[in-house]
């Protein structure tokens, strides 16, 4: 997970409802990637967590500030947005896959389910994926009109997931140099705008079609509405193992507000600056 002041709250929900449902909590280790004073978030989170195993790396954001391009959501452009990117090259090699989480999220199901997903021989990322999306329209006619970008996708059944939730190869990552080739799509949307939607699109481009299927269940997301107004929504129809609020809407901005959707409840329980919470009992 990422970690900053912005969305601690956030996070510590999220990591509240990691441990709350492993079956093994002792075995969950984070792995957290911030770019403000790793000391204070690492002490913030320790006195949380007193018995949680877990690492603070620093993301320097001059690592990608020159490749960012303004998208439809100010908050979408902040460069930790793009640290997931980023993982194989932070994280030591001796860490070989991860569960790659937002911070907007709870789980209401045992993470260890996630994180034993199969992944088939060069298979780099798994997630949920949704082919019912328009997935044109992650990408602007500019790139559709353009037969030498368009063709990417040529041979490759591709359809839109989001990448709040990932179980993510970092030994094939760091084989295959897929930094670079984000990298690499990120630098020709500075010289030429191909899509909206800050850092999503460039995955979409590098793995969209080449991934290992999850199910639905983990991966709830839209609970945040949309990118522009944020309003309320439902679950979609089937189990949940995951509630992610992607979108304009978080949960603790509208509870605070007095202004809550139905479904933020379900965030609330998480939420250690409103509950009581003893992770030993």
């Amino acid at each position: 997970m990422t970690l900053d002041l912005a969305y601690l709250r956030g996070s510590m929900a999220a990591i509240h409802s990691v441990l709350q449902h492993a079956s093994c909590p002792q075995n969950v280790a984070f792995h957290f990637l911030a770019a403000a004073s790793d000391d204070e978030l690492r002490a913030l989170i320790a006195a949380s967590f007193p018995s949680l195993r877990f690492r603070v790396y620093h993301f320097d954001d001059s690592t990608v500030l020159r490749l960012i391009s303004t998208s439809i959501r100010a908050a979408l452009d902040r460069p930790l947005n793009y640290a997931r990117t980023y993982l194989a090259a932070l994280l030591p090699a001796s860490v070989r896959r991860v569960v790659y989480l937002d911070s907007d999220l709870v789980l209401v199901d045992d993470i260890a389910k996630l994180a034993s997903t199969h992944l088939p021989d060069s298979v780099v990322l798994a997630a949920p994926e949704y082919c019912n999306a328009n997935f044109t329209s992650y990408f602007t006619p500019t790139f559709w009109a353009n037969p030498t970008l368009s063709l990417t996708f040529a041979g490759r059944n591709a359809c839109y997931f989001n990448t709040g939730v990932m179980v993510i190869h970092l030994e094939r990552w760091r084989q295959g140099d897929y930094t670079r080739k984000i990298e690499d799509w990120m630098e020709l949307q500075k010289r030429m705008r191909i899509y909206e939607l800050g850092s999503l699109p460039p995955f979409l481009l590098v793995f969209a079609g080449n991934i290992a299927p999850v199910d639905h269940r983990w991966n709830q997301h839209g609970l945040g509405g949309d990118n522009f107004r944020g309003l309320c929504r439902n679950l979609h129809p089937g189990p949940v193992s995951l509630l992610h609020w992607s979108g304009k809407g978080k949960p603790w901005v509208r509870l605070d507000a007095g202004r809550p959707c139905p479904l933020d409840a379900l965030w609330a329980p998480y939420d250690l600056f409103q509950t009581p919470f003893n992770l030993e009992s």
